[in-house]
């Protein structure tokens, strides 16, 4: 760097993560050789979203900016060799999104110092970025602690004259979640017909769209369980559950050009089937009341309790509903679950199911099994390969050792009524389908 030995940024305490209305400080260091002489140093600190109709591109289409301050630390002047340090002190604005990051856009914050020099010379600039979670309380959403329920019935042809009825209707536990916490899902499928179904998959989705000039759309499964299929005329339950790893938090608030949503799909290939519950992933989990446990759920037949929302398709005809109940099928039975495409980010084995554990609501896993503690929030940046976390306080800003790797981007699914591949399909090499009747 010629003269300047050294000139970086460094926060308060390695802090790196902050909250609306709070105070970004640290000091800008300059170490230098010999005699620097500069018209100003000056410390800017800013917040913008931007998105982009082109993947990962950095020419954004449309931009919003939250805040941008400038501070002059020093004005016209010779730095002496040695060291300098120079404090600063920005405060954030109370209304601010969280920090995000995906293949079409981005809310980015950071810290950027300049020495501006006389004319003809070098100028210099050192940028430091931060990071802003701003804590989405699942207790402030509506009906948050009600179950999610959704049902569709499907008629159906087999071997050209055969028709055949099935009734798929899945529901889970809660219509919010933070990260480390559990999806309990419960689903049922009646097969009134002479036909076995396809294998049954539940996946979490997450789907984000970018509001350019031509809005962009990004769907991924964040994870994924498939059970066996059901025999025919068979009533058959499938209880599993899904483990919610860090993700961004729903809705993005405070930002207009990014809006991000989850769901749970459980689908059938064969009969092709689905239902679609909306849930929210937050930062502080739902404070379940005493009287959760008296509410009342949705009845095996389909007929929605309370607590359920509107299903994703008309229900069934009441004589049909009556005959899946009646008798129209015969048998119970419960599914077993094949596998699992959601990657362990703590080291526990992969073909450990997410069932081994309570599914008494809102329970998250043990801490004894390297889980996080879902009292703290935890913070996640992207939907990219791997997630970062970052520790706060004395210590410096590193990635965590549990890394979380998802799956590719499924911009290209036909959602929601084509689930996106499973997890397996998308790496492997030899490109071969998933075969539902297997």
């Amino acid at each position: 760097m010629g003269k300047l030995q050294e000139f970086d940024i460094f926060f308060t305490n390695n802090k790196v993560v902050y909250g609306p209305g709070e105070s970004v400080s640290g000091v800008v260091r300059i170490r230098t050789s010999s005699a620097l002489q500069y018209k100003a140093i000056k410390v800017n600190c800013q917040g913008s979203c931007g998105v982009s109709s082109k993947m990962n591109d950095t020419t954004w289409n449309l931009e919003e900016q939250y805040f941008n301050s400038t501070l002059s630390v020093a004005d016209k002047g010779v730095l002496s060799p040695g060291e300098h340090s120079f404090p600063f002190q920005f405060l954030i604005p109370a209304a601010v999104p969280t920090s995000f990051e995906g293949p079409f856009g981005k809310v980015v914050y950071r810290v950027q110092a300049s020495i501006d020099t006389p004319r003809f010379s070098k100028d210099y600039k050192a940028l430091k970025v931060f990071y802003m979670l701003n804590l989405l309380n699942l207790n402030e959403v509506p009906n948050i602690e009600q179950t999610s329920s959704a049902v569709t019935t499907k008629k159906f042809s087999y071997l050209l004259v055969k028709t055949g009825t099935l009734m798929l209707k899945a529901s889970s536990d809660l219509r919010g979640y933070v990260p480390g916490q559990v999806i309990k899902l419960s689903t049922e499928i009646h097969n009134k017909s002479g036909k076995d179904t396809g294998c049954v998959l539940a996946s979490l989705l997450q789907k984000v769209m970018y509001k350019s000039k031509r809005p962009m759309f990004d769907l991924r499964a964040i994870a994924e369980v498939q059970g066996a299929g059901v025999k025919a005329g068979k009533h058959a339950e499938w209880k599993e559950q899904i483990i919610v790893p860090p993700l961004p938090q729903s809705a993005l608030a405070g930002c207009s050009l990014i809006d991000i949503e989850y769901f749970i799909q459980v689908s059938l290939k064969s009969p092709e089937a689905a239902v679609i519950l909306p849930i929210y992933i937050g930062n502080i989990p739902v404070n379940l009341s005493p009287s959760r446990s008296t509410l009342s759920s949705p009845d095996r037949c389909g007929a929605a309790g309370p607590s359920s929302v509107t299903p994703s398709a008309p229900p069934v005809e009441e004589e049909l509903g009556g005959n899946l109940c009646a008798g129209g099928v015969t048998g119970s039975e419960e599914i077993p679950t094949k596998s699992h495409s959601q990657q362990d980010p703590c080291g526990l084995p992969a073909a450990m199911s997410p069932s081994a554990f309570s599914h008494a609501p809102a329970v998250a896993l043990p801490p004894s099994l390297g889980w996080p503690d879902t009292s703290a929030p935890l913070f996640c940046l992207s939907t990219g390969a791997t997630i970062p976390f970052f520790t706060e306080g004395s210590a410096a800003p590193v990635p965590t050792s549990c890394s979380l790797i998802l799956p590719p981007e499924y911009s290209s699914s036909d959602y929601p009524h084509e689930p996106p591949p499973t997890y397996e399909e998308s790496c492997s090499t030899m490109g071969a389908g998933f075969d539902s009747e297997q």
